[in-house]
């Protein structure tokens, strides 16, 4: 039998603390400002549709003019239309639109962080001109193909080539697990000069919706995280691309690894939202379900449970709060980043999963959300570089000795 539901005044309301420490009074007022822009759309746009799109596996691309409003696409890029932000800021913009929804928050990673990072640091003036403002306007939406089917972890191996050709380029090789490389209208394609080995990067565009011939992509089904966030499969078969569209300054794989290193830092933020978001439901669920005539936060598993998920919480807090500050005082190292992506996001994954053990069965239910934040993180324990990876590049950097080619 399921026991009688308990009067609403039986029910013990109070708030869940998420800033035990404090750390709110760190924010500025420019940045509690920002904090509650991303925050209304989330609550406003996002949280109210999103478990529907998940479900279906469609890209909320009705959201786009609203989010656009927002004002933060392009987050760190200064001028064209975007916003300057420090890494602070892009941090809390990530933390925020994880604690609502992991793929929407893919979605302006990887074309605010990944593309328009790029072009940012490494196009030339008349590249920036060209297509940062487009971009940060939302109009068009930028992909990053940097990952290909045989080459994940040690992508610095990337086999895709690029051949002179007249007064441009051909492209050659595949991609896999690229974000919105199907839909994209500006697709980054790194791929290995012929003439020399080294790996640039060039622009594929659409031109009247369509890519050049020779470029096929395909969106990858059946996944079971990051649902409304299509990732894709891209052949390309001698696509040409004008010698106008190879990114200026590009000139190695530690062009590539620049980026990553920057967006790195936030996904241990977007994993930090995660957590964030399980935890709330949990202390919430806690208060208001009722086993054996009490509400199970009365028990002292749950509340042990409970100690412990605030504890490993707070951790995350701190980490990301202090790397942010190395990195805008440019203080920052990649093994740092390493570390920092390495703990957040095992962490993260351990809070999302204590958080739906704790709703029990009815943690298995998108209406509840923590099912959702849990498989979106298995996806974010895996891209840009595995624990694995990211632990053998602190272990390089504590040792000296490098483990792996």
């Amino acid at each position: 039998m399921t026991a009688a539901p308990h009067p609403a005044e039986e029910v013990p309301t109070r708030p869940v603390d998420i800033d035990y420490y404090g750390l709110h009074e760190l924010l500025s007022d420019e940045d509690r400002e920002l904090v509650g822009r991303v925050r209304a759309f989330v609550q406003g746009e996002l949280l109210p549709v999103i478990n529907g799109y998940w479900e279906r596996a469609e890209f909320p691309q009705a959201l786009l003019p609203a989010f656009a409003k927002v004002g933060v696409a392009g987050t760190t890029v200064q001028g064209y239309g975007a916003p300057g932000l420090t890494q602070f800021q892009t941090g809390l913009v990530a933390m925020e639109l994880s604690r609502g929804d992991g793929s929407f928050n893919t979605v302006n990673a990887v074309h605010s962080g990944l593309v328009m990072g790029t072009l940012d640091r490494f196009g030339s003036e008349e590249q920036k001109q060209r297509w940062l403002p487009s971009l940060a306007r939302l109009d068009k939406l930028g992909a990053f193909g940097l990952t290909e089917p045989q080459h994940g972890s040690d992508s610095v191996r990337l086999e895709t080539s690029a051949r002179r050709s007249g007064d441009g380029y051909l492209l050659t090789g595949a991609k896999r697990w690229i974000g919105l490389g199907h839909i994209a209208d500006v697709v980054i394609i790194w791929a290995r000069d012929e003439a020399d080995g080294k790996v640039r990067g060039f622009v594929v565009e659409k031109t009247d919706g369509r890519y050049p011939d020779g470029f096929h992509a395909s969106p990858i089904l059946g996944k079971i995280g990051k649902r409304a966030v299509p990732q894709a499969d891209i052949r390309l078969d001698d696509v040409f691309v004008p010698h106008d569209n190879l990114i200026a300054h590009t000139r190695s794989f530690r062009d590539v690894s620049t980026v990553l290193s920057a967006t790195r830092s936030l996904v241990a933020w977007e994993a930090l939202g995660h957590a964030t978001a399980a935890y709330e439901i949990a202390a919430r669920y806690a208060l208001t379900r009722h086993q054996f005539g009490k509400p199970i936060a009365s028990f002292q598993l749950i509340q042990h449970k409970l100690a412990k998920m605030l504890g490993e919480l707070t951790s995350m807090q701190l980490l990301c709060f202090r790397s942010a500050a190395l990195q805008d005082s440019g203080r920052y190292r990649n093994a740092q980043a390493s570390l920092l992506k390495m703990h957040v996001c095992d962490r993260a994954r351990d809070l999302c999963r204590e958080a739906r053990d704790m709703l029990g069965g009815n943690g298995l239910l998108l209406e509840n959300d923590v099912a959702r934040h849990l498989t979106d993180m298995e996806v974010v324990h895996t891209y840009e570089g595995t624990d694995s990876i990211q632990s053998l590049i602190v272990g390089r950097d504590i040792t000296g000795i490098a483990a792996f080619a």
